[in-house]
């Protein structure tokens, strides 16, 4: 606790809460009454600082006794992707053990999952380990790319094994195109290409070389829109041509991405009052139907803006997170951010579930926290010195 709290002290966050007026009328929405912890008022560094660390403490009281997390507290569900994003916070915050404890319950399935799945961790499983569901590629190469900042904050090599096996399968996914297969279904078959999984591979396999240059490759002759100069989501759907964090993922990933990319994600842009504090929140949808306020996305943006040296921008949406804020109502006085603010849909047309806008989510206080450690996991894997004739957003 004193490290954690030494941490933020050093940091002195200097990030003032920006907030937005809107005269706009919200009759028809209910919302759930919050009460907000007890912050300080006298200095704004402060109550930031408090807030921060507050959502540290929660972050870590979600792990369990295995090393894992679920990704709320209103579930049983426990996501690769989030557990790689815990593992990234504790170790920004020099909390290594605790980021072991996630590797290591991996590492110990090596044999039992990885191997009997050809490659892959499952993306889902109960908090006990069990039910695992399909093995997704861009959840373990987030997995990839918390191993990858490990070795680099630490100098230790406990985990090469683990590392080189996530390389090489992720590798192995890569079709004559330069693309990468999804992974697979519980069933065997195999999952379509994704541009958000393959730009994190892009990311979480180190270096440049014959694999990333046919990724590249593909993304421009495949997924890249010349005209708006835009990532491609989903080629074949009009509706759903575009998603947001390949803005913000997108920009945080490769070297000299255009800028405007951040800006041209104000297609997304929406005000909702969030269901669960009645507090009137501007952020960013996962597609261009503005249903809901990503929060986790929100996050994305707000830390690519910050990388981008737009510090108004940055400073913008950080206070927007700020007021989506809750509590807990298994950690008294600890907040955390939830998925999104209301009811709606995810990308695509899917329902959210149920709870995503009522209870904390990992994802989202994990993004915030980054933007107040100002820690960019993605930073490491995106010194790769492309070829300039390699960077298709350029020509």
């Amino acid at each position: 606790m004193l490290k954690k709290l030494l941490v933020f002290t050093i940091l002195g966050f200097l990030i003032l809460s920006c907030t937005l007026d809107t005269t706009e009328e919200y009759e028809d929405l209910i919302y759930i009454e919050n009460v907000l912890p007890d912050l300080p008022q006298n200095n704004s560094e402060e109550i930031f600082e408090s807030q921060a660390l507050q959502i540290s403490q929660w972050i870590d009281n979600m792990q369990l006794s295995n090393g894992l997390l679920t990704s709320s507290e209103k579930t049983d569900y426990v996501s690769l992707y989030d557990n790689s994003l815990a593992a990234l916070a504790f170790m920004a915050e020099g909390e290594i053990e605790k980021a072991e404890g996630v590797f290591d319950y991996f590492n110990e399935r090596i044999d039992s999952e990885f191997a009997q799945n050809n490659g892959g961790f499952y993306q889902l499983r109960n908090s006990d380990g069990s039910n695992g569901r399909r093995t997704w590629m861009g959840d373990n190469a987030w997995l990839l790319i918390a191993l990858n900042n490990y070795h680099q904050i630490t100098g230790n090599d406990k985990y090469n094994e683990l590392t080189v096996l996530l390389e090489n399968w992720i590798r192995s996914l890569q079709d004559e195109d330069g693309g990468l297969w999804g992974g697979f279904n519980e069933d065997g078959t195999q999952i379509h290409k994704v541009t958000e999984g393959i730009i994190m591979a892009f990311n979480a396999v180190k270096g440049y070389d014959d694999f990333h240059k046919g990724i590249l490759n593909y993304l421009k002759q495949e997924r890249w829109n010349i005209t708006d100069r835009l990532l491609v989501a989903w080629p074949e759907n009009e509706t759903h041509y575009y998603a947001m964090d390949l803005h913000s993922l997108g920009y945080l990933i490769f070297e000299n991405f255009p800028e405007d990319v951040l800006y041209k994600a104000d297609r997304y842009k929406n005000t909702r009052v969030a269901s669960f504090n009645g507090e009137v929140i501007t952020g960013y949808c996962f597609d261009e139907d503005k249903d809901v306020i990503w929060l986790e996305g929100t996050a994305q943006m707000a830390l690519a803006f910050k990388q981008a040296n737009m510090g108004n921008e940055a400073n913008e949406f950080i206070g927007q997170l700020q007021k989506a804020q809750m509590n807990n109502s298994a950690q008294e006085n600890l907040p955390g951010i939830p998925y999104v603010t209301n009811a709606g849909t995810s990308y695509g047309s899917s329902l959210l579930w149920e709870d995503a806008p009522s209870t904390p989510a990992l994802s989202s206080s994990i993004w915030y926290l980054f933007n107040m450690l100002s820690f960019n996991p993605l930073d490491i894997g995106k010194q790769k010195n492309i070829p300039n004739e390699d960077k298709f957003w350029n020509l």
